[in-house]
């Protein structure tokens, strides 16, 4: 029997999973979870990396008190944040956080070089004001000369793990740097920002052998003997791969937690007007496909009015507030970056409603309600959307990851889309890490296998509810009063 170890590290915290395959169902069994988040340091909000390849040690040590003397070990993270070595290989300073303020203004400034329109013709991601297009090009000048390799978070952490670099596919696409085919990175948006294709490594593919983890660190943290892979290491990557979808039929993701992201799974990039319009992306994924997909600020809101609010309530709480206060209606633009960070959460919505003429949240039910009905809304939106850019009909949307568990806002996804709505796994993250490795190993010979052992595994369940005519004012009330364009 084969052990397999993911590492799953997000925002706010990670969690590390020994796995096997027994039965035809993949087995889990969380050994480690630990806190993460940025801390104010030198002028710029940062990660504590050394922090979290600590805690991978840690987590290999309990795996080999469970009797494990041998691993094969996966680590997924974020995307966009990266780590500069010189040619030491040794960093040359902190890992700034994402959402620092360094990047504010940056890439309007750096259309007044090179056009929206060029951009994402060139790679077919996103415009986020902090992809690492627009990081690097806040860097100073002497930093710049000192760099010898850039390497993205997981790849930094399998590199300590094994002296090896390497930049995966999946997470070096989230960049904004790689063309939007084949494996390059682009020579001109990197000139543009001082920089060579030369400081990435040769992307890739998720499923691939690394080596092995350095024997002196075997012996000073008493882990098994592991062997590192890469696998889906942008955290979404893996959640993709890890959702069932619905066989033989043209189905839509929803990767449900802090953000939502929203899309299906491509052969083929979709680079057009309409596509950039809309705020689609083109990230890669396992097997040479392409994620097509928008972001939507997700359950973020809900967690800032759960620290906003002065009474302390859990989520589960919020939402039977939520559930007793079915009459009231408002909606948000939950994608206005007013929404991103603002003071106060509360305020923020209240104020909104407020400045587009509608009834104000009060309550907590009523603020939550406004939340959740905005999202459902959203993701039918953003189905139309993707029906109108592929122009193929889309039968089902799958929701997985965290929010998944949320069966109010589940219903209220279906009620508005009038699709059938697939609920779980709700840990298709982790099933992802684990099946790009699996895979790469011989387990599983293609996705839809490991995608069939991953239901297998999983108490997968689904809802189905009828698009009425109230559903559909909702949605045009919705899209009239925070001017929503499709």
């Amino acid at each position: 029997m084969k052990n397999y170890v993911a590492v799953d590290i997000g925002a706010s915290s990670g969690r590390v999973v020994l796995s096997h395959i027994e039965e035809e169902k993949i087995v889990t069994d969380e050994v480690h979870r630990f806190a993460n988040g940025f801390i104010y340091k030198g002028g710029f909000h940062v990660w504590d990396v050394e922090y979290l390849f600590e805690e991978i040690m840690k987590a290999l040590s309990y795996v080999k008190s469970r009797g494990v003397s041998e691993c094969y070990l996966s680590i997924d993270t974020w995307g966009v944040d990266y780590v500069l070595l010189d040619s030491d290989e040794k960093r040359l300073r902190e890992v700034v956080s994402y959402r620092d303020e360094r990047t504010e203004g940056m890439m309007e400034k750096f259309f007044s070089s090179v056009s929206k329109k060029r951009i994402f013709e060139l790679t077919g991601i996103q415009f986020l004001k902090f992809n690492t297009l627009y990081q690097l090009n806040t860097e100073e000048e002497d930093t710049k000369q000192s760099v010898s390799s850039i390497l993205l978070i997981p790849d930094y952490l399998n590199f300590l793990l094994t002296g090896k670099m390497t930049n995966e596919i999946t997470n070096l696409s989230t960049t904004q740097l790689m063309d939007v085919e084949g494996r390059r990175l682009n020579d001109f948006l990197l000139k543009k920002i001082d920089l060579t294709p030369e400081l990435f490594k040769e992307p890739i593919e998720p499923g691939t052998y690394i080596g092995k983890m350095n024997e002196k660190l075997q012996e000073k943290y008493d882990t098994p003997k592991t062997h590192v892979y890469s696998t889906c290491s942008h955290d979404t990557a893996s959640a993709v791969l890890g959702a069932v979808g619905k066989p033989n039929a043209n189905w839509a993701f929803l990767s449900s937690g802090t953000w939502s992201l929203i899309g299906i799974e491509m052969e083929r990039p979709i680079v057009n007007e309409k596509a950039l319009s809309l705020g689609y992306s083109n990230e890669r994924g396992i097997n040479n496909t392409y994620r097509f997909l928008k972001n939507i600020i997700g359950m973020w809101a809900v967690q800032r009015i759960r620290k906003d609010w002065p009474v302390n309530y859990t989520f589960p709480e919020m939402v039977e507030q939520a559930k007793r206060n079915e009459h009231f209606k408002a909606f948000v633009d939950l994608n206005d970056k007013r929404f991103l960070n603002p003071v106060n959460m509360v305020e923020e919505i209240q104020v909104y409603c407020m400045e587009t003429d509608q009834d104000c949240p009060k309550t907590l039910g009523e603020i939550v309600r406004t939340i959740y009905l905005s999202l459902a809304i959203l993701y039918a939106l953003s189905l139309e959307e993707l029906e109108k850019i592929t122009e193929e009909e889309i039968e089902a949307i799958n929701i997985v990851g965290g929010g998944a568990n949320n069966d109010y806002l589940n219903e209220l996804t279906s009620y508005y889309s009038g699709c059938e709505v697939i609920v779980g796994p709700t840990e298709a993250t982790i099933y992802g890490n684990l099946s790009a490795v699996m895979i790469g190993n011989g387990e599983f010979e293609t996705v839809r296998d490991a995608r069939e052992v991953i239901r297998k595994s999983n108490d997968i369940k689904t809802i189905k509810l009828y698009k009425d005519k109230t559903a559909q004012e909702d949605i045009e009330i919705f899209k009239e009063v925070t001017k929503y364009e499709q």
